[in-house]
């Protein structure tokens, strides 16, 4: 692949994540709109086991396949390729086998012993037909990858959103009538079709690849190919190692709140709602803006990798400081808006503002949230992805200690929750900061750090005075618009003012570079 090739793909895809995220986001907003704070706490519940599924039964396996595949087209060794889609949908559809089973078994004990709800039963049900489904797509995506053709997961990732907007509302009010559990089941089969959909459109353009047969001698090819397997093991099961852990994090995470306020003698419905509300409504806005250092840590792992090569361990500081400034300046617009905003912003886009207090004590949190992409990148580049796992591990096992310490204590209970996620952020932040110190040497630019907090108190302060005195109108969407214009004005005029946008570096922007020569 060359260069170019290589950032037409890697531009697909990003753009494909930008749309997605937008779109998810919508798909959410019409989720709590219908279902209620209740209804998305029963949804939100059964999402981690979801995440989890989907984690399984890939086992890191698209990046393994996309590797082999590549490899294989480049000698045009069809057979291989053979060999290798073979084998893969034999252990996707083993693993699919034993986790449908093990699902359809285990869900009533945690519906009714773990989660502490019964009603949860429907939404976790409701996740047995993607199991399947993920299974062959997830092989069919590391396919397309391997060829480098990067379009067929983007729009698939795409249609996937698309189709599951479409039928929410339907999926949902059609079950509504049984009770509020069935209608989070209908929000739970949404996200089933829209998966059902995405494969579908993979294995149209699959059965385009007319010289590639899977189906003839299928059995026979899985006895013949020991050494496929294990090289594909190799490369998958270190590739999931940090994914499987969040995953297993997830998944308890329910568990533990949900045990932690009963202690608390929090009713199991108080709780639901409650875990809704910050998990439906405050997340999505919270983690909205995280596409912009995913862009940057997408750009980042290959630049980063390539001056290594070469030793240029100056760029390589240079680069990481470019990353985690953009970072503190992306990162510190969102925490001025979420902070200030979020009663208005939450009212116009759920009809409720229950999720304020949560989103007004994570938003600051949140910006070391965003510091953590590029530092992952870094280490990736470095060759110390196991160390990044490692420090993912042990943030998640703070975060489950401080749940149970926190939320199981009256005076804290779901608060106690949004503080062990900060606790989780900060953690993992700093150990991932403390990793690359040890590998290159960083130096901090304490001016930057105080020039951007200086900035997001000043437009903080700016935008509360806008929001507690002076109305523009009495339509909140109008009002609500015009502060966050201002108060955005404000703040990008702060950042040329402290020189944290620097004129050099935007006119190396395709776009800026247009507008200059147009002139």
């Amino acid at each position: 692949m060359t260069r170019q090739s290589f950032l037409k793909g890697a531009f697909i895809l990003m753009i494909a994540g930008f749309i997605t995220k937008i779109l998810g986001f919508i798909n959410r907003i019409v989720m709590a709109r219908i279902l209620g704070e209740e209804g998305v706490g029963l949804y939100m519940m059964a999402v981690p086991t979801f995440i989890l599924a989907i984690t399984l039964t890939q086992i890191g396996l698209p990046v393994a396949i996309a590797k082999f595949v590549a490899e294989a087209e480049a000698v045009n060794d069809k057979q291989r390729v053979k060999k290798i889609l073979t084998v893969s949908l034999a252990v996707t559809s083993v693993i699919s086998i034993i986790l449908t089973i093990g699902i359809m078994f285990l869900t009533p004990i945690l519906a009714k012993t773990l989660l502490t709800d019964e009603r949860t039963y429907y939404p976790l049900m409701a996740i047995l037909p993607v199991v399947p489904v993920i299974a062959v797509s997830s092989v069919l995506r590391g396919y397309f990858q391997g060829k480098q053709n990067m379009k067929p997961s983007a729009y698939a990732q795409v249609l996937e959103q698309v189709v599951r907007i479409t039928i929410i509302a339907i999926c949902i009010q059609l079950f509504l009538p049984y009770g509020i559990e069935y209608a989070a089941a209908g929000a739970m089969l949404s996200a089933v079709l829209g998966e059902v959909a995405s494969l579908l459109f993979l294995l149209t353009l699959f059965q385009r690849e007319k010289h590639l047969s899977i189906r003839s001698g299928f059995f026979t090819t899985v006895k013949e190919s020991k050494g496929t397997f294990y090289s594909l093991m190799d490369i998958a099961l270190p590739t999931t190692g940090s994914r499987l852990i969040g995953s297993v994090s997830y998944f308890f995470e329910p568990i533990v709140v949900m045990q932690s306020l009963a202690i608390a003698g929090v009713a199991a419905s108080v709780a639901t709602q409650q875990y809704g509300i910050l998990n439906g409504y405050a997340f999505p806005l919270l983690s909205l803006p995280a596409f912009i250092t995913y862009a940057l840590s997408t750009a980042l792992v290959p630049s980063i990798s390539e001056a290594m090569a070469k030793r240029q361990h100056k760029l390589v500081e240079h680069r990481l400081q470019q990353a985690l400034r953009i970072s503190l300046i992306t990162g510190g617009w969102s925490v001025v808006i979420l902070y200030v905003f979020a009663s208005p912003v939450l009212t116009l886009m759920y009809g409720s503002d229950s999720a304020t207090a949560f989103i007004q004590l994570l938003a600051p949190c949140f910006l070391f949230h965003y510091f953590q992409s590029p530092l992952t990148s870094v280490l990736q580049a470095l060759n110390l992805a196991r160390a990044a796992m490692m420090n993912t591990f042990i943030g998640a096992i703070v975060k489950l200690i401080v749940i149970f310490v926190l939320a199981s204590r009256p005076e804290f209970q779901m608060m106690g929750v949004a503080l062990a996620i900060a606790a989780n952020i900060v953690t993992v932040t700093f150990l991932h900061y403390a990793t690359v110190l040890k590998k290159i040497t960083f130096t901090i630019y304490a001016k930057d750090y105080i020039f951007g907090g200086l900035a997001i108190g000043i437009a903080g302060a700016f935008g509360f005075y806008l929001h507690k005195y002076i109305i523009f109108s009495h339509s909140l969407g109008i009002q609500t618009l015009w502060e966050i214009t201002l108060t955005t004005i404000v703040y990008i005029v702060l950042l040329f003012t402290f020189k944290l946008i620097r004129k050099e570096e935007l006119s190396r922007l395709p776009i800026i570079r247009k507008l200059s020569f147009l002139k």
